[in-house]
């Protein structure tokens, strides 16, 4: 009773009209930098932090915020409608997104990205509101064998449930998990795979390459094809908004699915990249229909943005409660707590409730505000695609660079991204799926550091990640996932034997 009375308290401090004209700022800077390739909400809050140290902690908290949220909704738009990621965790997005806009359902599926990301970053602030008090004693359990394991089971479920064929898969996860390693071993110092160039001392940035892979690739693509017109245009109006939301208990499913997925792997921390994925590919697989993902399904845009967002809002949990950030952005808003003097953890919720609570009351306004600003303002940012493609390419070529190279500030990266374009460009002449090779490239560091780690605590012993029921239960799944076919394929047979028998009987 009383979080909840705090939790009305700071809706009471943010109904002011500073308040909220600081939220509206920072959702339209948000969803800015969530459209522009390669900024993203981590880089769009870090430009903009220094804006905040002469706020007060409320106000800033707000703002800051509001570009997170406006960044998570924002990404959605250029992945459907111009089939270039506008977040990292919105590649899972252009799958089934992009080919319902070839099919002229680009606002049909833009509503469904709007609609279940503020399904998922609602799901996780409620889980934030009633757990945030009590979540220290569950997260101090991870160490290094967790972290694995969970990067383990996200890699498993994608060769074991994905529909793609087995082989180029693994090629593909194999070739991002190589890249990954390029650059200075974080756990012995040593260099690898660098070739004398000194660019390559801090590894290959995962957004260089996204952005390299959708972005310059569709347009290499798109010239072969004679400069035919890719974008889409997309005006949201209340008929369409009210055929996707009446079709929504339909998938109630998939919904609260991903919803626990994603605000699972933002509270542990596995990420609102693996959080997307795993989302897509469980619903491909529960599916009645998995042939008709990649081919403009809307419940393909349901899950991975439901659990993107569940996972990048639930990842300020652990940052609230332990002050260990669950990803990027929760990393620079801890940094900015602890410039205006605040130090989360577990005693922030005792010394500072009001902040806390505010802080809350803010994730709730900050998504409804958001879900109605981008449905009112796609229009706008949808505008651009009456220019003819051949004058639009260059844009996005300029748009696509100036992304790459705002990451860090290193012209190095302009033309990584163009190598990336070239090769996502072959990919997808070849059949090789770009899905795995993204997901092994921004996860495959985190995840050998944390393999490494647990070999030298427990003097490389594998039976480390078996050594409790919480590793253990999900080192086991992510095993189990990865046989699935050929699990599945002994239960039928199974099954088939049993028949002659209950006919018998």
């Amino acid at each position: 009773m009383e979080a909840f009375g705090l939790l009305l308290h700071g809706f009471a401090v943010l109904l002011t009209w500073k308040t909220l004209a600081l939220m509206m700022v920072g959702l339209v800077l948000g969803i800015f930098v969530g459209v522009l390739p390669g900024l993203g909400g981590p880089n769009g809050v870090a430009i903009l932090l220094p804006l905040t140290f002469t706020m007060d902690p409320t106000s800033a908290i707000v703002m800051l915020s509001c570009i997170y949220w406006g960044a998570l909704f924002g990404g959605a738009i250029t992945s459907i409608l111009f089939n270039i990621p506008g977040e990292a965790w919105s590649v899972a997005t252009t799958f089934d997104g992009y080919p319902m806009a070839q099919q002229g359902q680009a606002a049909e599926a833009l509503t469904a990205a709007f609609t279940s990301s503020f399904i998922g970053s609602l799901f996780a602030v409620l889980l934030i509101t009633f757990l945030a008090p009590g979540i220290a004693s569950f997260a101090l359990q991870f160490g290094p064998p967790e972290f694995f394991a969970v990067y383990l089971l996200t890699f498993c479920s994608f060769v074991g449930l994905g529909r793609e064929a087995k082989h180029k898969t693994i090629i593909s996860m194999a070739l991002g998990l190589l890249l990954a390693g390029v650059g200075m071993d974080t756990v012995s110092g040593q260099l690898r795979m660098t070739f004398g160039f000194s660019d390559l001392l801090r590894g290959i940035n995962f957004l260089v390459a996204v952005i390299g892979l959708f972005g310059i690739s569709e347009i290499l693509l798109t010239m072969e094809e004679r400069l035919a017109l890719r974008g889409h245009s997309a005006r949201i109006s209340l008929h369409v908004l009210w055929n996707v939301w009446k079709d929504l208990p339909r998938y109630w499913v998939t919904l609260l699915r991903s919803s626990a997925i994603g605000a699972w792997l933002g509270i542990t921390p596995g990420g609102a990249i693996a959080a997307s994925f795993m989302g897509y590919n469980l619903a491909k697989r529960f599916s009645k229909d998995p042939e008709s993902f990649g081919k403009g399904r809307i419940e393909g845009v349901f899950a991975p943005e439901t659990a993107a967002h569940a996972s990048g809002t639930a990842a300020l949990l652990p940052m609230l409660a332990l002050g260990i950030p669950g990803s990027g952005t929760a990393a620079i808003l801890l940094g900015g707590l602890m410039v205006w003097g605040l130090n989360p953890g577990p005693l922030l919720f005792v010394e500072h409730k009001d902040f806390v609570w505010g802080l809350i009351a803010s994730m709730y306004l900050g998504n409804i505000v958001g879900l109605v600003m981008v449905l009112t303002t796609v229009p706008v940012f949808a505008a651009v695609l009456r220019v003819p493609f051949a004058a639009i390419a260059p844009m996005i070529v300029v748009s696509c660079a100036i992304g790459a190279y705002a990451i860090q500030n290193a012209m190095f990266d302009i033309w990584l991204m163009l190598v990336f374009g070239v090769v996502g460009y072959v990919f997808k002449k070849v059949g090789i799926p770009l899905a795995p090779f993204t997901l092994a490239l921004v996860l495959g560091s985190r995840a050998e550091d944390a393999f490494r780690l647990s070999m030298i605590g427990a003097g490389g012993d594998l039976r480390v990640f078996w050594s409790n029921g919480l590793v253990g239960s999900i080192t086991s799944l992510a095993f189990m996932l990865l046989f699935w076919p050929v699990i599945s394929k002994a239960f039928g047979r199974v099954s088939e034997l049993l028949q002659p028998v209950k006919r018998t009987g």
